[in-house]
């Protein structure tokens, strides 16, 4: 699919891009990756990396701007959408500005797509976007159902629209994993709920969600990779030992539990053996065969959250992966 293709990711230089890129050169043999995002330093700083590698373009630009969207998709086969204002606080003191980003930047974006005649879109959603509380979760579940619908609205173009939704990436910035490690010989380490419990799920693995939703897409399904869950109060054990655990309250528009799928979603939703499938209900397209596959309906009041899920990642897991991963934490 991705072979001799122009493929165009939205917020390039962030942690997804970082990890996009390299995997998509290295398991694919595409045309022209390019790198669209707003900030030139990131821009500067990725391009270095990339330096012998030809096969990489970087456009500054903004999902706010149309035009600037025009221009960048001339050409462009396939887009991964990971643009976004994503931190909760800011979304909550800036709102009009996450609304600017997250739902009137997906409009140009669709927009943009079906002009350009675009194969095909994969738009990154969050846990946050389920049953949410606050106003970056309401943001982007607005765009989930704009990417959605997407695809009634291309008509008769080509574009195929769909979603990927995961939670929290282990030891990205500002994340829980990289905040422990670096006060761990502080002795105390705070903790929000000792029944807190969050997803685990690597970048890599974000990153293949992605180009699976590529492959199997019909168009408007929301997929949700399989992952293992881990009770903050363990993650501590496990990253800061030595440290006491003292219980600070939960903090203003964070869950207990992070949820994926919510039961309103449940009457179309499919498990496979790695993911889960939410289908649109707009069109009948959640009883078309095509979307459906060998997919098996989940019960009636069916969720998917990080508390109730069946898969628990163990201590020693958990510590394979920062072994494995220590010179990444809190950079990615």
């Amino acid at each position: 699919m991705f072979n001799n293709s122009t493929i165009l990711i939205t917020g390039g230089t962030g942690s997804f891009g970082n990890a996009f890129v390299p995997m998509i050169l290295q398991q694919y043999n595409p045309k022209k990756v390019i790198v669209f995002s707003r900030d030139e330093m990131k821009q500067w700083e990725m391009a270095k990396l990339f330096s012998d590698e030809k096969r990489i373009r970087f456009f500054i630009g903004d999902v706010r701007d149309r035009e600037r969207l025009y221009r960048a998709l001339d050409g462009v086969d396939y887009v991964v959408h990971a643009a976004a204002t994503k931190i909760v606080p800011t979304a909550e003191y800036n709102p009009f500005e996450c609304v600017k980003t997250n739902i009137y930047g997906a409009m140009n974006l669709i927009d943009a797509c079906i002009d350009s005649r675009v194969k095909g879109v994969v738009a990154l959603s969050t846990d946050k976007a389920s049953s949410p509380i606050n106003l970056y979760g309401a943001t982007k579940l607005a765009s989930d159902k704009l990417f959605v619908a997407g695809n009634a609205y291309s008509g008769e173009h080509v574009t195929k629209f769909s979603v990927v939704r995961y939670g929290n990436v282990m030891g990205s910035r500002g994340s829980v994993i990289p905040f422990f490690h670096q006060i761990k010989d502080s002795g105390t380490i705070p903790i929000t709920d000792p029944n807190m419990t969050r997803f685990m799920i690597s970048l890599e693995q974000g990153v293949e969600l992605v180009f699976h939703a590529f492959a199997d897409m019909i168009g408007g399904e929301i997929y949700v990779k399989k992952i293992p869950s881990m009770k903050v109060t363990e993650l501590g054990k496990v990253v800061a030992p030595n440290s006491e655990q003292e219980i600070i309250g939960i903090r203003p528009g964070e869950k207990i539990h992070e949820q994926m799928i919510g039961e309103e979603d449940a009457f179309s939703t499919y498990e496979y053996d790695e993911y889960y499938k939410i289908l649109p209900v707009i069109n009948g397209w959640g009883d078309d065969p095509d979307r459906i596959k060998d997919g098996k309906k989940v019960p009636e009041n069916f969720t998917y959250d990080s508390g109730s899920n069946e898969d628990w990642m163990t201590h020693e897991e958990l510590k394979v992966w920062i072994n494995n991963n220590q010179s990444k934490l809190g950079k990615i």
